[in-house]
């Protein structure tokens, strides 16, 4: 006999109410555990403490006055994908959040359906690329792209599509440690704009925003 999967476990930050309860609804309808709600990230906090949470839906601007940054940041320290739900029409707050490793974006105006199905995405450790995430990059004249080299963007394409390092030094014709090697300076230039990339869905991510891989390139989903 099979065992069933266990159902998504999502944490929900947004002060609104209105907001908060429909999100938590559709959740439940949808199979996945609600975890715990909250308007603030310090009220979630507590209330996540030793619990696994596969997704934080979290609104971008809260009534607290903290920073996307750290809100992001504190969310994923739990061990959570963190999916921004908000108006989003403040490009420069998006571009923040995925620079802090939001794993998407998702508009208030969206359908409770496409909510759920953004929530599955990164709770299965993938990318969401949609259209909010394309316009906060291209509007915002303050993103910088790393400036990687021919060899350095090959091998970021080839490993972020999916590839395990020794398959990527195969293709490209050179070494393992070579390759290894190209993609430490890889992380070391992201580093240096500000866009740090420690994992594998990270470096898929910024390969994404930054034009050198296609989300339709990407042949496994990197964990």
């Amino acid at each position: 006999m099979t065992n069933a999967p266990e159902p998504v476990r999502v944490a929900i930050v947004d002060d609104h109410e209105s907001v908060l309860l429909g999100i938590r609804a559709a959740c439940r309808e949808a199979g996945y555990e609600v975890v715990a709600v909250a308007a603030t990230v310090d009220a979630l906090l507590p209330l996540i403490e030793g619990e696994p949470v596969g997704v934080v839906v979290m609104d971008l601007s809260l009534g607290d006055g903290s920073s996307v940054t750290d809100n992001v940041l504190r969310a994923r320290a739990t061990g959570a994908s963190v999916l921004i739900h908000s108006i989003a029409d403040r490009t420069s707050s998006i571009r923040e959040a995925l620079a802090a490793g939001a794993a998407g974006v998702i508009p208030k105006a969206s359908s409770t359906r496409i909510v759920m199905a953004a929530i599955a995405t990164v709770a299965a450790g993938e990318v969401l690329n949609n259209l909010e995430w394309a316009s906060a990059i291209d509007a915002d004249q303050e993103f910088a792209k790393a400036q990687l080299g021919r060899r350095e963007q090959d091998v970021l394409h080839l490993y972020a599509s999916g590839l395990p390092l020794k398959a990527v030094a195969a293709q490209l014709g050179i070494a393992p440690s070579t390759a290894r090697e190209y993609l430490d300076r890889v992380r070391a230039k992201y580093v240096e704009v500000g866009r740090p990339a420690p994992t594998k869905v990270d470096l898929l991510r910024r390969a994404v925003e930054d034009g050198i891989l296609a989300i339709d390139d990407v042949s496994t989903s990197p964990r």
